[in-house]
């Protein structure tokens, strides 16, 4: 049948342009959905001997107004391509990037009994997602998705504007291992079209069950809630405390608590509750003792009972779509995001500002707030430079949210998340800065506000923040793959 082109006038076109976050709706020239690594190639090549402005979507979960942008001509769409299976001539896992987390999982787990450590939202495409790292409730224990990158095959185009698709690998004698290094966590969008990934860890040989990892057979899972009129200043203060600190002492790869992975998400006032989800194996000789220690740690004194506290086990195929884990999102909404690394936890100081920012008066509204993501162990095994990933030594990630219905206007819920991201980093220009304790922000979260001086006042360049020290090599793979900058957005990597 061939690639599938949709014009602005095919009733599919409304589907088409449009992701997750329904602040941007693109208007291309026309949409093109290939299902083959060539079927790319020449629509790739079509677009730039048209002279067209290139976007590719994979699973359509970009923050930020990349694909949707009023300047893109055409997207391509992955999602076609979805294909996972065992290649046994590179003795790896394939995957194509319109394949989604969930698809993984399953896939993986029922044919081969192996999974990936990949995010906690199903509907994620890889293509971005590994990309830009890609991490969730098991990296702890396995490190990064792209940790276990292999190979991948890239649409590049060169300085002739000829497009052709190159595989690079793990191999440091691979001519083309720089293009390999740059989507170990440099972010997708940036160097051309990734068709596929292959998947292996590092080292592994033998039957295809051995060479990704073996997740738990079961989990212990674990909620606890708070409801907001049981906190005050004193013992919210106090939980993210206990909380960070917690993380601090057990962040170490090869630590104990590998196994367990927790997220702490504070809502508003209007969303009335702190919530705290917890996992771990539960098929270590301790698992229960373990969890019961944990929560002891975090409620240590507190002052005050979780309103609401359970615990079962699950098979862990099962427990991946668990409500106090997964993420599956209503797609019908606008959003926007903010993260940040953090080395150590948060002061106490930007507790209280947290605090105060969700318990706004001015600012009701239940979808919004922010995530304490766990995050150290084996995440935090490699150096910096061995990957494009530079947050090598974070113990937690934030992610700040606010999400509206689509036909609100989205100026209040801006102002709101803006004024409170930049009160809680005030001391560093309103960003955070890497330093003893922040540790810049992940790029598979971007945020265009870093690049506005109203918000971002450390005169830190917003690459700094992402790619750190990995930028400048970055910048020599973009020059060498895409040198006449097909593949851009405000976030990519600028050439040299």
């Amino acid at each position: 049948m061939g690639a599938v082109t949709v014009l602005p006038d095919d009733a599919r076109y409304a589907d088409l342009v449009r992701g997750v976050n329904q602040r941007w709706v693109g208007k291309p020239d026309y949409v093109r959905v290939p299902t083959s690594t060539e079927e790319v190639v020449e629509a790739v090549g079509t677009a730039v001997r048209e002279g067209r402005r290139i976007a590719v979507r994979s699973g359509g979960h970009c923050v930020e107004e990349m694909v949707g942008a009023p300047d893109v001509q055409v997207v391509i769409d992955l999602s076609e391509l979805n294909r996972i299976d065992f290649d046994a001539e590179r003795d790896a896992f394939v995957v194509e990037p319109g394949a989604t987390v969930g698809q993984a999982y399953r896939t993986l787990y029922k044919r081969w009994g192996v999974t990936i450590p990949a995010g906690s939202c199903p509907s994620v495409g890889l293509g971005g997602h590994i990309a830009g790292g890609g991490y969730g409730p098991l990296s702890r224990k396995f490190g990064y998705v792209s940790d276990h990158l292999y190979a991948v095959e890239v649409v590049v185009v060169d300085a002739g504007g000829t497009a052709r698709a190159v595989v690079a690998t793990r191999d440091p004698d691979d001519e083309n291992h720089d293009l390999w290094w740059a989507h170990t966590g440099g972010g997708g969008g940036n160097f051309g079209v990734v068709t596929r990934y292959w998947l292996r860890i590092p080292g592994a040989t033998g039957a295809p069950a051995a060479l990704l990892p073996t997740p738990p057979a079961r989990l212990l899972v674990q909620q606890d809630v708070w409801v907001w009129d049981m906190l005050d200043e004193a013992a919210f203060t106090r939980l993210l405390r206990n909380h960070g600190d917690w993380y601090e002492r057990n962040s170490a790869p090869g630590s104990s608590y590998d196994d367990l992975y927790s997220g702490l998400w504070c809502g508003t006032r209007a969303s009335q509750f702190v919530a705290m989800s917890t996992q771990i194996d539960s098929a270590l000789p301790n698992a229960a003792a373990l969890l019961d220690d944990y929560v002891a740690a975090i409620r240590q004194d507190l002052g005050v009972a979780p309103a609401l506290s359970s615990r079962q086990e699950l098979p862990w195929l099962h427990a991946t779509s668990w409500g106090g884990i997964a993420d599956s999102g209503d797609h019908t909404l606008s959003f926007k995001i903010k993260a940040a690394d953090l080395r150590k936890r948060c002061t106490d100081e930007q507790a209280a500002k947290i605090y105060r920012h969700l318990l706004r008066e001015d600012y009701r509204n239940h979808r919004a707030g922010v995530m304490f993501v766990g995050c150290g162990g084996q995440m935090n095994a490699l150096a910096p430079a061995d990957t494009a990933i530079a947050q090598r030594d974070s113990i937690l990630k934030l992610v700040y949210s606010t999400h509206w219905d689509a036909s609100e206007q989205p100026e209040g819920h801006l102002a709101w998340l803006r004024e409170f991201y930049a009160d809680v980093y005030a001391g560093t220009g309103g960003v955070p800065v890497p330093d003893e304790r922040t540790n810049g922000s992940y790029v598979n979260n971007p945020d265009f506000d870093v690049q506005d001086e109203r918000w971002n006042r450390s005169g830190l360049a917003w690459h700094e923040l992402y790619h750190q020290h990995n930028y400048p090599r970055l910048q020599r793979v973009k020059a060498r793959w895409d040198p006449g900058d097909v593949f851009r957005n405000p976030f990519s990597v600028r050439l040299p």
